[in-house]
């Protein structure tokens, strides 16, 4: 690795409590992105929480900074997630590759690992879910919904561990294999297994209860694991990262 690479990832200008995961020589990044902190810049003033405090090009998908020395510098991402969601949020430090990689994931060849704590318990350790849902964008936000939908959406479920004290919680993995807006949380709440701290598509009443008790509001849906493979100047390279489990994730249980 150059020490001009080494200096571009050291000195990244992060948000708060990002961490950086895991890179590999071509560029390609994973970050830990806290609950709380924005995958970008929506509007002029969100920098200071977002993932990176810099400006955020829309029409790019891109970071863009300049360094002490006075080059500038840019980070592509290549993927979002909703700021109350926590774990891996990928990047690529090269446009030309950034491109490549967007086409595969549109592509769905990305491997998604989410871990959720869920009111109630699955009927079953494992299943997979299928629906058709409704995506509507208006007024700057998403809202999607399974009661009037034509848009597939899929996901595997499987049970982690169920707690065993009031209210009943369960641990549940889910690996989406479409990537519709919102689909986990609504795909729970259809279930009547709704995502603890969900101020959507949620149990509102229990939410209250849980951040009382708990002491917290967030959501708990966290992204666990990415992994893919990608071709680059023709050979064929594998990326995967992993976020752990937030601690707050295992002391509910």
């Amino acid at each position: 690795m150059s020490a001009l690479a080494e200096n571009f990832w050291s000195t990244l200008p992060l948000g708060r409590g990002v961490q950086l995961l895991h890179r590999d020589a071509n560029g390609v990044a994973a970050f830990a992105k806290p609950a709380g902190v924005l995958s970008h810049p929506n509007v002029a003033g969100d920098e200071p929480r977002s993932l990176l405090t810099v400006l955020y090009r829309l029409e790019t998908e891109c970071y863009e900074w300049t360094d002490a020395p006075g080059g500038v510098r840019r980070l592509w991402l290549l993927n979002r997630l909703d700021s109350a969601t926590s774990g891996v949020i990928l990047a690529v430090n090269n446009g030309d590759l950034a491109a490549t990689l967007r086409a595969g994931f549109k592509r769905k060849q990305v491997r998604k690992v989410y871990q959720a704590l869920v009111f109630g318990a699955p009927p079953h350790s494992a299943q997979l879910w299928r629906d058709l849902i409704a995506v509507q964008k208006k007024g700057g936000k998403v809202r999607s919904n399974v009661t009037a939908g034509n848009i597939p959406a899929e996901s595997r479920m499987s049970v982690v561990r169920v707690g065993r004290g009031e209210p009943r919680l369960a641990l549940i993995q889910l690996e989406p294999r479409t990537g519709r807006s919102h689909q986990l949380r609504v795909q729970c709440a259809k279930r009547h297994l709704p995502i603890v701290g969900d101020q959507t598509y949620g149990d509102f009443g229990r939410n209250r209860e849980f951040a009382k008790r708990a002491g917290t509001k967030r959501l708990f849906l966290h992204s666990l694991e990415t992994s893919f493979d990608y071709e680059f100047q023709r050979r064929q390279h594998t990326f995967a990262a992993k976020a752990p489990l937030p601690a707050e994730f295992e002391s509910i249980l």
